[in-house]
Formats: C-alpha cells, sequence, structure tokens
C-alpha cells in the first residue's frame, strides 16, 4: 500500500486529493494545524477511513512555519509521495498580510523540502509542489506554457515562484523527484467563500432564495481560465506516476472575464446580474492581473490529461450545489 501525505489537505484541492488517492487504494495522511475551532468540512464525509478496520487516513498536527514537526514527521512516516498543497492562498487578501503569506506559502516549500532532505526519504519519496497561474501576472506571452516567462504581480504568486524555482532547485541539486504543477484557477463548490466564483454562485443562490439581496465586487473585467478541481487532482497524481519529474501547465485553454461568469451563474437561477452586483473599490488589488489562459498540450502529450469542465458547466454545477445546500435537509 503506497503512503501519501498531503499538506493542506482541509483545502479544495487537499480533500479532492485525498478521495482520490484513498480510491486509488493509498493509506493517507494529512497535515492540518491546530486550532481554536475545527476547520474540517470537506473532508467530514472520509470519516469512515478514518476508523476501524478500514483505517487508512490520519490528521497529524503540523504547520508548514515549524521546520522541526515537519522533520520528525516525515521521518516517522517515510511517505511515498508528499503533496505541498498548503498556503495563504488569497491573492489580495498577501497585500494585506504580505510576510505571513511569503512566509508560508513560500519559506514553508522550503521548510518541507529541507525536511525531504533531513529525514533521509530524498532517494524514495517523490513531492508535488503546488505552483500558480497568479506566478505568469503581467503575462508575457499568450497562452501561457510551461516557458512562458514569470511576471508575478502579488505577495502571493512572488511567494509561489519563490516555491516553484526551490522545487526546480532542490530536484537539480539533490536529484529528487520533484514536480511543479502549475495550475490555473480551479474552482468547485468546496472552494473558499471568498474567492471570486463562490462569491458569485453563493450569492445567486442566496438572492434567488430571497435571503440576500446585492453582491460587492472589485474588478469584473479581468481575465481567467477556469476549471474544475476535481479533475485537476488527477493531474497532479498523474505528475507523480512518470519516469522523469518535469513541471506542467494545467488549464482549459479557454478564458473568460468575471462579467461572464456572472452571466452563467445568474442566468442558471434566472436573474440578471446587473440588477445585483454593486462595485467595491476596496475589493480591488493595488496591482491587476489582466489576463491568465493557459495551454495544457505538453500534460496532455505526456500525462493524458486533458480538462472535461469548461467555466459554463462549471459555473451551473457550483450554482446548483449552492442552492441545494440552502435547501431543508
Amino acid at each position: 500500500m503506497r503512503k501519501a501525505l498531503i499538506t493542506g489537505i482541509t483545502g479544495q484541492d487537499g480533500s479532492y486529493l485525498a478521495e482520490l488517492l484513498l480510491e486509488k487504494g493509498y493509506e493517507v495522511h494529512g497535515i492540518v494545524r491546530r486550532s481554536s475551532s475545527i476547520n474540517r468540512a470537506r473532508i467530514d464525509h472520509l470519516q469512515a477511513f478514518e476508523h476501524g478496520e478500514n483505517k487508512r487516513l490520519w490528521l497529524h498536527y503540523g504547520d508548514l512555519a515549524d521546520s522541526v514537526s515537519l522533520v520528525k514527521l516525515l521521518y516517522q512516516l517515510q511517505p511515498d509521495e508528499i503533496y505541498n498543497l498548503a498556503a495563504q492562498s488569497h491573492v489580495r487578501v498577501s497585500f494585506d498580510i504580505p510576510e505571513y503569506t511569503a512566509d508560508i506559502t513560500g519559506v514553508g516549500a522550503a521548510r518541507i523540502l529541507e525536511a525531504v532532505i533531513e529525514s533521509g526519504i530524498g532517494k524514495k519519496v517523490r513531492y508535488y509542489q503546488a505552483s500558480s497561474s497568479e506566478m505568469f501576472g503581467k503575462v508575457q506571452a499568450v497562452p501561457q506554457t510551461e516557458t512562458t516567462p514569470f511576471y508575478p504581480r502579488s505577495p502571493y504568486a512572488c511567494a509561489k515562484l519563490m516555491a516553484h524555482w526551490l522545487t526546480v532547485n532542490y530536484r537539480e541539486s539533490y536529484n529528487l523527484f520533484a514536480c511543479s504543477g502549475i495550475l490555473f484557477n480551479h474552482e468547485s463548490p468546496r472552494r473558499g467563500e471568498s474567492f471570486v466564483t463562490r462569491k458569485i454562485t453563493i450569492a445567486a443562490a442566496r438572492i434567488k432564495a430571497g435571503l440576500q439581496k446585492d453582491l460587492f465586487l472589485g474588478n469584473i473585467d479581468s481575465k481567467r481560465d477556469w476549471g474544475y478541481a476535481k479533475e485537476y487532482v488527477e493531474g497532479m497524481w498523474r505528475m507523480l506516476q512518470q519516469d522523469e519529474p518535469d513541471d506542467y501547465v494545467l488549464a482549459t485553454n479557454e478564458t473568460h472575464t468575471i462579467r461572464e461568469f456572472l452571466d452563467v451563474a445568474f442566468g442558471r437561477v434566472g436573474l440578471d446580474w446587473h440588477d445585483h452586483v454593486k462595485f467595491d473599490d476596496r475589493l480591488l488589488r493595488p496591482a491587476e492581473v489582466d489576463l491568465l489562459i493557459g495551454d495544457y498540450a505538453k500534460a496532455q502529450a505526456k500525462l493524458g490529461w486533458e480538462p472535461a469542465t469548461r467555466m459554463k458547466g462549471l459555473a451551473e454545477l457550483m450554482v446548483d450545489a449552492d442552492c441545494a445546500a440552502l435547501r431543508p435537509q
């Protein structure tokens, strides 16, 4: 039985990845932060794997800010695969807490990569780093590929770029099997409620139900490449099953404005978003990323991966899920 460790297991991607690995027969370990409130709603449905004879899911307290806990955990577990998904991942918030974002999202990757070396598992383990399309920022080419120059436009993107290049550096310096997945925006009903797509789908559902009147947004003209998170974690796993480590873009090769996402989401419940969406300049970023569109040709050719869900289908399934969540159980 292969053993995988996931940082950020309670997040959107971590929960879908845990599901996938458990389906494939893995023993799955996740790092969770200690807090006064429990934040495990995305993995509550996996409790059947936490108990009894079928126990294959283990949660461990730890933090990417604590290198000692990482070394101890890796030495104890001896995992076959590590998926580093943990981060302070909100781009707008990263302007408010740049030091924390750099420490967790950037230096955190250094800590776990160094823990791989210090725990002595470097020769056996396969490591995945969650890189981001935000690293392209002020894009230097359209569409963006694995070789497009980076131009980060936020503290979050700068921290992700640090983690990305550290992964390359440790791969070349220590001969680690280390891959980076440069994932473009990927959403789902499990997306955090502060992210724009989920803010939109929740608002559409609540306004339709008479529970909310308005939705406040910032820049709705920016263009993004949106895919379905559940499909993207399959690409992560495939990267670590290859003969040689490499970096891959996962995307849909389509770009849409937030206005278009609003059209689909509100249209799904028979509403016109123009009647409800208000502008709030506090939600603008100090430096904007205007256009992201990724070319996934390399992932398609080498991994056999391609997206099945595009923006329209994604927005509709998210709205449907948020509407269902409001109905009496």
